[in-house]
């Protein structure tokens, strides 16, 4: 506004002294002073134009302001409304199923490239507490843990069965569903842990048998650790791959 009001007070001075001077001038020099006076009419109204302007744009920016700052305090209160229901999960819900196998997908298909290289062979038929122990254990080691498919063929008996397994809020990231992986491996006991002496893809269809690699294998009621030491000082082919797993399963948590 301080600007507009020192263009209308330059705009007035300056009509006035070009009036003033042309006043001051001898009448044979055909100056014009009614156009003089037309011209300084003019840039006063100008001024007035552009100050009127200005106060309309700062009236809406004003309001623009208000109506932000109002859809802000709604979203604010919606967001925490929502964190409030988060928190208080329902204890049959608390993990995404759908997420789940999707990103058991991801992991058997593209997880690195290429499959897991230390596979932990788990079912939902194995104890709670012993399920949450190897869960925790392998993907601590970076490894994941594999079942076979849906109880029953049933999405909601799994979910049931997983949700004895699964904290609050948590998602099971560490879980995938692949058939492959047991077909692969010809797994037809659990809980069963193998590490592979090198990458290896999987097959496109669920119906087709991959090709493995040399790996070590351990089947039985035995933690993580506990199978990967074996293979670490086995020498075998997941000997070096099963080192490093063990060395990232004991190391401190940060």
């Amino acid at each position: 506004m301080k600007t507009v009001l020192h263009l209308l007070t330059v705009s007035l001075l300056a009509g006035a002294a070009a009036f003033a001077g042309a006043a001051a001038q001898t009448a044979d020099q055909d100056l014009d002073l009614e156009a003089i006076r037309a011209r300084a009419a003019q840039e006063t109204g100008e001024a007035e134009a552009l100050a009127a302007s200005a106060r309309a744009r700062a009236e809406q920016l004003a309001r623009e302001a208000k109506s932000s700052a109002n859809a802000a305090e709604v979203h604010g209160r919606r967001f925490a409304a929502q964190a409030a229901k988060s928190a208080r999960p329902d204890p049959a819900q608390t993990f995404d199923f759908d997420a789940m196998v999707a990103d058991a997908g991801a992991m058997a298909e593209e997880g690195m490239g290429e499959a897991p290289r230390f596979v932990a062979f788990a079912s939902t038929s194995m104890p709670p507490a012993a399920l949450r122990t190897m869960i925790d254990d392998v993907t601590r080691a970076g490894g994941v843990v594999v079942l076979r498919g849906l109880p029953n063929n049933s999405a909601k008996a799994l979910t049931a069965a997983l949700s004895k397994v699964a904290r609050q809020g948590e998602q099971l990231t560490g879980v995938g569903i692949d058939p492959r992986l047991f077909r692969a491996f010809g797994v037809a006991a659990v809980p069963t842990y193998v590490v592979t002496g090198s990458d290896f893809d999987l097959c496109d269809g669920f119906d087709c048998v991959s090709a493995v690699p040399p790996h070590d294998r351990m089947t039985g009621n035995v933690s993580a650790a506990y199978a990967l030491e074996t293979f670490a000082r086995g020498g075998g082919p997941g000997a070096l791959i099963a080192a490093q797993h063990l060395a990232r399963l004991e190391r401190p948590n940060p």
